[in-house]
């Protein structure tokens, strides 16, 4: 517990307005999108990286865990506190604090909400490339975070690839920069890389310097459908190995495409097992060609239909639907566990394979989609937590479908870290040693355990 005492010195270093300990006013800090929650005993709203300092030096001469807090719209628990004490949210640290054109970067305070951000440097004729599915609520600091991928992610990388420098507060209170502002740096360990993906266990990220790339000038979207996910699979590889890359390469199964038929206003053929969503940007001639490309291929591995959206609201509202298809599951099940995994292309028909067999042993549905350009398919198992046995066959399921992805050459996760709900798992990809080394990490970070206790890290090392 916090101590009065405590919550006036809190109070002193960000003002009184801006902490509180209600149980009104705690509920939305104590869970994220997991639906898992923990309720923590305080909840501060600092405004800047010398509030934070000062909040971690109280916490640990009082020995109390933090937990900062982005959106709360993580995949893996990695915003719930587990332990209680005190979540930071970074709610009110949401400046764009300047766009460079002339150099291409762009410094914003963590809670920039991704989408304003990508709505901003467009204006200037510039691009931001990450764009997780939860891209209108989800912020930046949460992103680098966790390492956000997204949909474009096949053509253009992840979160990583787009940070040059870090301001963050270290556990023990010190605030340090890291990385560069420029696009070349290669001075002392790359600190900016190992806090990038950390998921809140090392520091506490205040200010991100963030590279930029010039905007596409066209682009189109276009929607295949197949009878077979194998047929889907195939014209995946075949692009890629004809090096037309799309920007954006999603696959939609036969389970999901019954809950999308409810979200958009589109006819799907009965027959229609998979679907393809892709989208070629670039220059208007290029776009123009690899459409034509891309369309020959899909033809080729037997496309029942090809569509191309008309105008720029019928392709957003395609992309707007496969933003939503994930709480669209729950017409299925009213509980879903959701995993991320990722397999080489090539085995995506394998994985595909697979949960069909799981599907039919366990009576579970398990709809998978994903991005199917880069082999990281978000694997669901729908279940309802109130009938007898469910919760203990999905779990069956999870822990089958992570060791057949790791025996296909893939990884339990692609883009929502591991946080409290692969923690466990975390052995079964990573050898003992290098999880001693990544504890030895913590420990040099975190001496005295308090921030985002729980998290990453098996409990058993």
């Amino acid at each position: 517990m916090i101590s009065d005492y405590i919550i006036k010195e809190m109070e002193a270093i960000v003002g009184p307005s801006f902490v509180f300990r209600a149980p009104e006013g705690l509920e939305e800090y104590g869970a994220d999108a997991t639906k898992l929650s923990s309720m923590p005993d305080a909840v501060a709203l600092p405004s800047s990286a010398q509030q934070i300092s000062r909040l971690m030096v109280l916490a640990n001469k009082e020995g109390f865990p933090v937990v900062p807090r982005g959106a709360g719209s993580g995949m893996s628990g990695g915003a719930v506190p587990v332990e209680g004490g005190l979540v930071i949210s970074l709610e009110r640290m949401n400046r764009i604090l300047e766009i460079d054109p002339d150099n291409m970067v762009a410094k914003v305070e963590p809670g920039v909400i991704t989408a304003h951000l990508q709505e901003e440097v467009e204006r200037l004729g510039l691009f931001y490339p990450p764009d997780p599915a939860s891209i209108k609520i989800s912020t930046i600091g949460g992103n680098v975070a966790e390492c956000a991928g997204g949909l474009r992610a096949v053509k253009y990388g992840v979160t990583r690839d787009y940070v040059l420098g870090l301001q963050a507060v270290l556990p023990t209170g010190e605030i340090v920069k890291t990385g560069v502002q420029t696009m070349k740096g290669v001075a002392g360990y790359d600190l900016t890389r190992l806090l990038v993906g950390s998921e809140g266990t090392l520091a506490i990220i205040t200010r991100i310097i963030l590279k930029l790339l010039p905007k596409p000038e066209s682009k189109m979207t276009m929607l295949a459908m197949f009878s077979q996910v194998e047929d889907a699979v195939r014209a995946v590889c075949r692009m890629i190995r004809a090096r037309v890359i799309p920007a954006v390469l999603e696959l939609i199964d036969s389970r999901c495409i019954q809950c999308l038929r409810a979200e958009i206003d589109l006819s799907i053929p009965t027959q229609t097992g998979a679907l393809l969503l892709i989208e070629v940007d670039g220059e208007h001639s290029s776009v123009k060609r690899d459409a034509a490309r891309v369309e020959g291929m899909l033809r080729n591995c037997r496309a029942l239909e090809i569509r191309t959206a008309k105008d720029k609201e019928e392709a957003e509202a395609l992309w707007e639907a496969r933003r939503n298809l994930s709480p669209s599951l729950y017409k299925l099940r009213p509980h879903k566990i959701s995993q991320d995994i990722v397999v080489p292309r090539s085995r995506m028909p394998d994985l595909i394979r697979f949960l069909g067999e799981l599907e039919r042993r366990y009576g579970l549905p398990i709809p998978a989609f994903g991005h199917a350009g880069d082999g990281n398919i978000h694997v669901n198992v729908m279940l309802d937590k109130e009938r007898r046995g469910e919760t203990q066959k999905a779990e069956e399921i999870i822990e089958l479908v992570f060791k057949r992805v790791i025996q296909l050459g893939g990884t339990i996760t692609g883009e929502h870290g591991i946080g409290i709900t692969k923690r466990e798992y975390l052995g079964m990809e990573i050898a003992p040693d290098a999880v001693r080394l990544m504890a030895r990490i913590k420990r040099a970070f975190d001496p005295n355990g308090i921030l985002n206790p729980g998290k990453l890290l098996p409990q058993r090392i």
